[in-house]
């Protein structure tokens, strides 16, 4: 009588080299603790809280920090009204925009149609940029002290140009004065307006802040 087969054996499983016995799991591995980013305050931003809002409570004489006035947002704005021959001047509108604030810029549309200047409503004429937050606070940081002492024979900028509710627009006749603006490598030198939004109840207040601020205004 034939003695039965063995079963067969099961193959074995091969040794594991040196190397991958020395080698952790990946599952074992230990993942680098991630370093914390130091976020960077704008130093304007420093100076307001910590010197400009205990003066300012104090000259105003109010009732509660809360009514100190501070900044809500800076717009930035362009108009190229060249722009319904050459598109290509709107475009570097918004180039220029993006360089000197560090936030892209968005094209803007005429409200109505004007037959004079041969604009149709719906066309774009400009750019515009709204800052807010650390953008708006290191914006207006070279504003004042880089960009305005660039003016030719500067002597400080109005100090009438509020609107009644405590905000305040000034007008640049060039995006030049920014060194962040390569003279040579722009369509045209162009002027640019800004508006800065409070939450003064007044224009004295407005002043007030801007002025400890630093802007220079004229005497």
């Amino acid at each position: 009588m034939a003695e039965p087969k063995d079963k067969a054996a099961k193959p074995k499983t091969p040794a594991k080299s040196a190397a991958a016995k020395a080698a952790p799991a990946k599952s074992e591995a230990k993942a680098e603790p991630k370093k914390d980013l130091v976020k960077v305050v704008p130093r304007l931003k420093t100076i307001y809280r910590e010197k400009i809002v205990p003066e300012l409570f104090k000259e105003m004489g109010y009732d509660s920090l809360m009514q100190v006035p501070r900044l809500v947002k800076v717009v930035v704005s362009m108009g190229v009204g060249e722009a319904k021959e050459n598109k290509k001047l709107l475009d570097a509108a918004v180039a220029d925009l993006g360089i000197i604030t560090g936030q892209h810029a968005v094209k803007t549309k005429a409200r109505k149609s004007i037959a004079t200047f041969k604009i149709r409503q719906g066309q774009e004429i400009g750019a515009r940029v709204t800052l807010r937050g650390d953008y708006m606070w290191e914006f207006l940081d070279r504003l004042m002290n880089v960009a305005l002492p660039r003016v030719k024979d500067f002597r400080g900028v109005n100090a009438n140009a509020f609107d009644g509710h405590g905000n305040y627009s000034l007008g640049l006749n060039e995006q030049i004065i920014f060194p962040e603006i390569d003279f040579d490598k722009i369509e045209k030198v162009m002027g640019l307006n800004i508006a800065i939004v409070t939450t003064a109840k007044t224009d004295k207040e407005a002043k007030s802040l801007l002025g400890m601020l630093g802007m220079p205004f004229r005497k």
